[in-house]
């Protein structure tokens, strides 16, 4: 049995500042710990259910955010960007049994999380088919490109909220919430019991009821925090420039998506 792990740092247990997500400051080393250990609650429930063949993903800014000696031995970790149009999802294909997101945040144009961005600080927010989207709905679109259930997210309030409109199967850890520039959040030890408690529950379940159906047809637009960002974008092929600030891209196809996303976002 195979489980696929894509693991962020913004929604894990008492971060509230990009300081605190920076590898290169002192300020980030408790965080990233928690980070680790988040991850593990998840992986040790599901070596104790049986799988594997764990890959985790890290998928926070560098990509290098772990320590591979303070994972458990049957894992594997996928540790930098293989600069394809996966990203976050990168090491995915059909042959996972199941998806879970650690520490994952709220979308940028959304206040969720002091935090809240979609894949970098370039962009107000990404929006498909009219809803502004998180890394989390892109990525678990992803997950529907390949059939793979998504099981678990543990992240801030809104996130989990998000979840369950997608699918109410999903189990959620709510670590924290976002009031304005501030977060709410759980005690970590907490954090670590519940994530690993809902992994459990979730790997004794019936996996098919977690799939993600994904929509026929994608309106993307994104809103971009500089003007000629949005005009470089407009040359892709497929796109066009809708404002100062906008450009927008219509497919059928979600791999085009990423594809359009990769390059232009």
């Amino acid at each position: 049995m195979k489980l696929f792990i894509s693991a962020d740092i913004e929604g894990v247990a008492g971060i509230a500042n990009w300081e605190e997500t920076d590898t290169s400051s002192p300020f980030s080393r408790y965080f990233l710990e928690q980070m680790t250990k988040e991850i593990n609650a998840a992986c040790e429930a599901a070596i104790e259910a049986g799988y594997t063949d764990i890959l985790i993903k890290d998928a926070h800014n560098t990509a290098r955010n772990l320590d591979p000696s303070k994972l458990p031995v049957q894992v594997k970790i996928m540790r930098g960007w293989a600069k394809n149009p996966y990203l976050m999802m990168a090491g995915l294909d059909e042959t996972f049994d199941g998806v879970m997101f650690i520490g994952y945040h709220s979308a940028g144009g959304t206040n969720g999380n002091p935090l809240a961005h979609t894949m970098n600080t370039k962009n107000e927010y990404v929006k498909i088919n009219g809803q502004i989207a998180s890394e989390f709905l892109i990525n678990a679109y992803t997950s529907g490109l390949f059939n793979v259930p998504v099981l678990l997210i543990s992240g801030d309030k809104q996130l989990c909220e998000e979840a369950k409109k997608l699918n109410p199967h999903i189990k959620t850890v709510e670590i924290s919430e976002g009031i304005g520039n501030a977060s709410i959040s759980i005690h970590p030890e907490l954090a670590i019991k519940e994530i690993n408690h809902q992994a459990k529950v979730v790997l004794e379940d019936d996996l098919s009821k977690y799939s993600i159906e994904l929509p026929e047809h994608f309106k993307v637009e994104i809103a971009f925090t500089e003007h000629f960002q949005a005009y470089q974008g407009s040359f892709y092929p497929g796109a066009k420039q809708t404002g100062p600030k906008t450009v927008e891209y219509n497919s059928y196809n979600y791999l085009d998506v990423l594809k359009f996303l990769f390059f232009v976002l």
